[in-house]
């Protein structure tokens, strides 16, 4: 393979850092990569939970799944069950799966709405994924179902970096132990070396920024201006805590709970369980935040609570002269889709794309990178203020606020062609497809204003018979299921 960068550093270890150091090194073999990291800086690395797209990274670069689970003491995932979301006391899932045809009169949805028989049950009972969840069981690549549905993790992200340094060493990048302490510049203003506090000096053509929220090549450096999202995702904080597994079941999915100025999760390990509350200092001082977090355990804790301050946005540019950032360094994005690894993936994507070219990057294709990176923060944007400003909650400030919040024009077109027609708009760029948005829309309960005209093609018994159907079929499959502990058992003995 022939490259135009010769020498590649990666800044900063964690999942960023060493997923980046993997991949460039599987992709690009005849290229030398060189990843630095400092172990008294040491990485973020809460509780790890992931979107389906990593299952696609994984095969890529050859991991094998039983021996990603054993390292990392991980478990499957399904979707996010949304807990008090838009009233107290109301719940709903976000699948990571099928809910039948979406538009004209195969649309299952707008069938199940026309149809209107308390039967039938939830609109969950017609999909697979979610069924599986609320029982606690899973089934996994090899079963007949999985066309229906995707999966993720959850993990240990400290565990995750260390699997993938590991593989990225066995696959030759070359690390580097030491603290930055200079950055020297280019006539053109690129970086040209690193300086280590020992003196030693790393010189490379191309560098990756994972440093996290220091972004110390992008930022710090290259000045690179950060894009604001706080006003309109205003958490700014997150408190992390991680405590014994209690006696209850393994469940495969995340949970989010909203909170008065936030929300808390709750990520199942093998081993533990990951608990923390994302909120916004507007709205609730650290300390209470805190003992709403202590409150949320389901368990005893192994470790004092953690504070993470960040702000929501990104960097104006992802790639500046010779210096591209991946992870935090570049922005972020609250956790409550569990974004972060997906969009370092998106950014590594786009990136080894250019460089398998074999050409020195033009203007243009690095400027279609950013303009890429950019819109695929903003669906993602979308799709999260989307769980906010559909709220019926009224009992807390930051609620009011957000359910009264101004939107950004490409959200506000989407929920304005949901509620005239029931058209699930996609752009360009975008993270989640047409049924995640559906899984939102349907689960605080906003619903289009009026009926598509077509789905009266198909008699309203015929779309009971087959409603009826799909959810006794879809029953019977997740009744002959193991539970999802049993399973991931299975996997780990392999």
């Amino acid at each position: 393979m022939v490259t135009v960068y010769k020498r590649i550093v990666v800044v900063g270890g964690g999942s960023a850092g060493w997923m980046a150091a993997t991949a460039l090194a599987t992709a690009l073999p005849g290229c030398s990569v060189e990843l630095a990291e400092s172990e008294e800086i040491g990485i973020v690395g809460v509780g790890e939970a992931t979107f389906p797209s990593i299952r696609a990274l994984h095969r890529i670069l050859g991991i094998e799944e039983a021996e990603f689970l054993r390292a990392t003491n991980g478990t499957f995932k399904l979707g996010i069950e949304f807990r008090d979301w838009r009233a107290h006391g109301e719940q709903y899932f976000h699948t990571f799966g099928d809910i039948g045809g979406l538009s004209g009169p195969q649309a299952l949805w707008g069938q199940y709405r026309r149809v209107g028989d308390e039967t039938l049950g939830a609109l969950g009972e017609q999909c697979l994924p979610s069924v599986m969840a609320r029982e606690g069981r899973f089934q996994g690549s090899a079963s007949e179902q999985e066309r229906q549905f995707n999966y993720a993790y959850h993990f240990d992200a400290v565990l995750y970096a260390a699997f993938l340094r590991k593989l990225a060493l066995q696959r030759g990048v070359r690390r580097t132990e030491g603290r930055i302490v200079h950055v020297a510049r280019r006539a053109d203003g690129g970086v040209e070396q690193l300086k280590l506090a020992d003196g030693r000096v790393i010189e490379g053509d191309l560098f990756i920024d994972c440093s996290g929220f220091a972004s110390l090549l992008l930022g710090r450096t290259l000045e690179e201006p950060f894009v604001d999202f706080s006003h309109w995702l205003p958490v700014d904080r997150a408190w992390a805590c991680p405590c014994e597994r209690s006696g209850t079941a393994l469940m495969p999915y995340t949970r989010a709970t909203a909170l008065e100025a936030g929300w808390a999760w709750r990520i199942p390990l093998s081993n533990r369980t990951g608990h923390g509350h994302v909120f916004s200092s507007r709205y609730i001082d650290e300390g209470r935040a805190c003992e709403q977090l202590l409150r949320q355990l389901d368990g005893v804790p192994v470790a004092e609570p953690r504070l993470l301050r960040f702000s929501t946005g990104h960097r104006a540019r992802f790639w500046a002269h010779n210096v591209v950032a991946l992870g935090l360094s570049s922005g972020f994005l609250e956790p409550l889709e569990s974004t972060s690894i997906f969009l370092v993936q998106s950014g590594l994507g786009r990136l080894i794309e250019v460089l398998l070219k074999g050409v020195r990057p033009t203007e243009a294709s690095v400027a279609a990178y950013n303009s890429g990176m950019v819109r695929q923060f903003e669906r993602v944007r979308d799709f999260i203020i989307l769980h906010y400003c559909l709220t019926a909650r009224r009992d807390s400030q930051l609620w009011r606020d957000m359910a009264n919040m101004e939107l950004p024009e490409t959200l506000a077109f989407k929920i304005h062609a949901w509620r005239q027609a029931g058209v699930l708009h996609q752009y360009d760029e975008e993270g989640f497809d047409a049924t995640s948005w559906l899984a939102v829309h349907a689960g605080m309960g906003h619903w289009p204003g009026r009926a598509d005209p077509s789905l009266r093609d198909m008699p309203q018994e015929d779309a009971l018979r087959a409603l009826r159907l799909r959810r006794d079929s879809i029953a019977a499959a997740v009744a002959a299921m193991p539970s999802h502990e049993e399973y991931l058992s299975s996997v780990l003995a392999r």
